[in-house]
């Protein structure tokens, strides 16, 4: 009777108190002085100044990855799964499989790493590779990635990044106009570079990163070297040459987005650009250090990818690689009964784009509907008592019954990440409320969703470790100071209640020096004001709540104007209506000269056909069902569902949908390798569909 009574009055006890100090809401961005244009202004509330470095001596990603291996040498640092087997697996439509039995992660210390980097240096001096050429890093996120990166700071050698997943006329034209000499890559990405081989200009050697290197290469006059990744190391330690290493303002890194829009830019970042995110970010998550295990499995292409590897290499954490066709135990690429990389490497740590997330939580939900029964109604009853708890109500599920839900739901859902996951940081595209509530309550965790550009290295906002709320993106890093300034013809003013809104700009030491080789972009974009602050112009829009954070709200390039004048925000819609069950991927389209909305949707396939078992719906294929008039109307009806608890406007809406059967994914070109959506691309490709949706 006792614990009962504690379980139930310790929890009103708490919530009161919650809820009493919430009126005296906490300060975690607070305004600041700044040149340049006018507008409202924060800062992070931990610190008065934007931060650079927050280890003493320490100016760069190399200094820091060295002091870092003397400290944790003997602790483990990179950890790669052994590939057991690989096998076809034929569906009953005749379809073929890829799946992989992993073995266990097998580890690299910190000492032994520290090794193979210093040996990767002075291999690439023995090749040949001076310090004024350029080196591209063209490759899936793995072990050698990590090396070779560090390797190439050694020796004070800018790496261009590129995504794996880039096309040919996109690769041709990064590797041009950078002017690298060497490429580092996998297997599958040689076959690529093989087939542009004669339009490249400046490559003289190419690093393979695995050791079959394919043999059609040997009789191809391809104009360059090949060298396995295992050579270029045992050269290094036979010629081991001094480090040179770079100082804070020499440039790391010249990064190429991923081209949602046309061709990639080259972003040019310095050392001290990266390291003032990575300082900014150790800054706010609690705790970071050697009980912490990383799930690596972003592309390190990505500027988030990227700072987060470096920043766990800081803190004697280890990192454990996979990838998202291997993450789960059920991922497409893995053996039935056998691990997915989550389950193998129990992980304190991930990072996550939301689409990753949105994923997980369709997966798990897909699950609880499948078991249906008592199993179902258990999943709810606990989801919602604890929904309850989150947002602040003492009728929730607080103490024993927390624990009790803990215990017999959540705890299976966790397992799906190892059930050791404490933290997980999400950026690169708007995480949806309702993701982000799910994710807190059946991960049992906190998510840290970030704000942030290639352009700024990944740093302006990050959520607080103890900020419950959903829908913004925290106060400013304390690298950084963030900026709202007017834009009328949007109708977004810093004068406007009871926020502040406007277009976001970013200032501070990570942002970075511009567009490589792109004077005129990089004035468009990037100002200096007069008291030597370097900012960049965003083209979105934010707010500022009262206790200082920020809330993405809008994007210039996103809002069009309708025939009747309205402006309908594309993302916002988009954002609102992913939500569904029904919905893989969406576009909204909105056409200058019509009065309305459409919008291109690629269906879940285990959700509609779910459905359509459950309603007697007879079909050949998936294609055939989504062409369907009932399925268009079920997904529609969903969709408007969603709309009005999004309280989108009726302009907003898709009045007309088209269903698509196939996956928008990296390889189709619809959408990045960070998994935006390339507009242009998609309504080029679907024009004549969307033509008939107008048309309807």
């Amino acid at each position: 009777m006792s614990a009962y009574i504690v379980g139930v009055l310790v929890p009103l006890v708490v919530t009161l108190i919650i809820r009493n100090n919430s009126k005296n809401e906490k300060k975690r961005g607070v305004p600041v002085d700044v040149g340049g244009e006018p507008g409202v202004s924060i800062r992070n509330h931990r610190v008065t100044s934007p931060v650079t470095t927050i280890w003493e001596g320490v100016t760069t990603f190399a200094e820091l990855f060295e002091q870092a291996c003397k400290q944790y040498r003997d602790r483990y640092l990179l950890g790669t799964r052994k590939l057991i087997s690989r096998e076809v697996e034929i569906t009953e439509d005749g379809k073929s499989f890829e799946k992989l039995h992993l073995g266990e992660y097998e580890w690299l210390t910190y000492g032994k790493a520290f090794e193979a980097v210093c040996s990767f240096a002075s291999g690439l001096a023995k090749l040949g590779h001076v310090k004024e050429e350029r080196a591209a890093i063209f490759a899936d996120t793995r072990e050698e990635w990590f090396i070779a990166l560090q390797g190439s700071f050694r020796r004070n050698i800018t790496v261009v990044t590129i995504y794996a997943s880039l096309g040919e006329e996109a690769l041709c034209h990064s590797l041009n106009e950078t002017e690298v000499t060497t490429v580092i890559c996998g297997h599958k990405e040689l076959r690529k570079l093989i087939n542009i081989s004669g339009q490249l200009d400046t490559v003289k050697r190419v690093i393979c990163m695995d050791d079959d290197i394919p043999s059609e290469t040997s009789s191809i006059e391809l104009g360059w070297t090949i060298t396995s990744f295992a050579v270029v190391e045992r050269l290094g330690r036979e010629n081991p040459i001094d480090a040179d290493l770079p100082l804070a303002s020499d440039v790391a890194v010249i990064m190429y987005t991923s081209g949602s829009t046309g061709l990639p830019k080259g972003v040019t970042m310095t050392h001290g650009n990266i390291l003032a995110t990575a300082s900014g970010v150790m800054t706010i998550v609690p705790d970071l250090g050697k009980k912490d295990i990383y799930l690596a499995y972003l592309p390190m292409a990505h500027i988030l990818e990227l700072v987060a590897e470096n920043l766990f290499a800081a803190v004697g954490s280890a990192i454990g690689y996979g990838s998202p066709l291997t993450l789960t135990d059920t991922s497409s690429k893995i053996k039935r009964g056998t691990k997915g990389d989550a389950t193998a490497l129990m992980p304190t740590l991930m990072a996550a784009v939301p689409a990753i997330l949105d994923r997980v939580r369709d997966g798990v939900l897909k699950k609880v509907n499948a078991a249906g029964g008592l199993s179902k109604k258990l999943f709810h009853l606990a989801y919602t008592r604890r929904l309850l708890a989150i947002d602040g109500s003492w009728f929730g599920a607080w103490g024993l019954e927390k624990a009790l839900w803990n215990f017999l739901v959540f705890k299976k859902v966790r397992a799906i990440l190892g059930g050791r996951i404490r933290y997980i940081l999400s950026g690169g595209a708007p995480l949806s409320s309702d993701t982000q509530r799910f994710i807190n309550i059946c991960l049992g965790t906190p998510i840290g969703q970030g704000y942030g550009l290639t352009e700024t290295c990944a740093g302006g906002t990050f959520s607080d470790f103890d900020d419950t709320s959903v829908g913004r993106v925290g106060p400013p890093l304390p690298c950084s100071y963030i900026k709202l300034i007017d834009w009328p013809e949007g109708g977004y003013l810093t004068s406007d209640t009871p926020m502040a809104r406007g277009e976001v700009v970013i200032g501070g030491p990570n942002v970075t020096l511009g567009y490589f080789k792109n004077e005129e972009k990089t004035k468009e974009s990037y100002k200096v004001d007069e008291r030597g602050m370097r900012w960049f112009y965003t083209g979105d829009i934010g707010r500022f709540h009262l206790d200082g954070c920020l809330e993405i709200i809008d994007r210039k390039k996103d809002i069009v104007k309708l025939q009747h004048g309205e402006y309908v925000s594309l993302g916002k819609v988009e954002a609102a209506l992913v939500v569904s069950p029904y919905v893989d991927n969406i576009m909204l389209h909105a056409d200058p000269f019509h009065s309305f909305a459409v919008a291109l949707v690629v269906a879940s396939q285990s959700a509609l056909e779910e459905w359509a078992s459950r309603e007697g719906i007879a079909y050949s294929d998936f294609s055939e069902l989504c062409g369907k008039q009932e399925a268009v109307k079920e997904v529609h009806a969903s969709l408007l569902k969603e709309a009005k608890r999004a309280r989108l406007d009726k302009f907003e809406i898709p009045a007309e949908i088209k269903l698509l059967s196939d996956p928008w994914t990296p390889e189709s070109g619809l959408v990045t390798a960070a998994l935006k959506l390339k507009r242009e691309v998609i309504r080029k490709t679907f024009a004549e569909e969307l033509d008939k949706l107008y048309a309807s």
